[in-house]
């Protein structure tokens, strides 16, 4: 799963690495992101794909009657977003979820008592992004329009499986060839998922 993001690059790198730019490029950006605080985080949809915009996390689908939902939506499993009802109406509205780190804590005992903290980066710390979903939603009491998001997530592969030891999970991250074609509608299983992990 992926629940704590980190993002240390300041908003002009990311306008150059995405050839996307903020609406206000002196705009301060935490570097640490927990899920469970559903903050808005810099994405880029493929209703617009040259501009990095501020979503929250946890995807709210349009037919909710509250954004108590987002709660179990922070990630989204690939194998059954088509299946799940707070996902399949997002399927086409593609986005990137901009980070360079995110971090998982391996179980040192059965019972996850004693746990060890994983900083996860690509092999030359550059920014790079998730694979995920976005929606919009309308708060009904206050008419306030929401935008927010989920990352999907897939099976461990053999080093992440070592550090997310409990789930066995972790995010899908797009490579950079393919991070148009994730937003044009390609198949998410085509894509390389290149991870390096660094202890903390």
């Amino acid at each position: 799963m992926c629940f704590h993001s980190k993002l240390s690059k300041k908003a002009q790198v990311l306008q150059n690495r995405f050839k996307a730019k903020f609406e206000n490029v002196d705009i301060l950006l935490p570097e640490i992101y927990n899920a469970f605080q559903y903050p808005k985080t810099p994405i880029i949809t493929n209703r617009e794909a040259d501009k990095i915009q501020l979503f929250n996390w946890g995807l709210i689908p349009a037919w909710a009657k509250d954004d108590t939902i987002k709660k179990m939506t922070l990630n989204a499993r690939i194998e059954t977003i088509a299946e799940k009802p707070a996902f399949k109406g997002s399927i086409k509205n593609r986005c990137l979820i901009l980070a360079d780190g995110f971090y998982e804590w391996q179980w040192l005992d059965p019972k996850g008592k004693n746990k060890q903290k994983y900083l996860i980066t690509l092999p030359d710390d550059d920014a790079f992004a998730f694979a995920g979903l976005w929606s919009e939603w309308i708060d009904k009491s206050t008419g306030e329009l929401l935008k927010t998001y989920t990352i999907l997530t897939t099976e461990a592969n053999g080093l992440m499986s070592k550090i997310h030891n409990s789930k066995k999970r972790m995010p899908v991250i797009v490579s950079k060839e393919n991070e148009k074609k994730w937003l044009e509608g390609d198949k998410i299983n085509s894509f390389d998922i290149e991870l390096l992990a660094t202890a903390v």
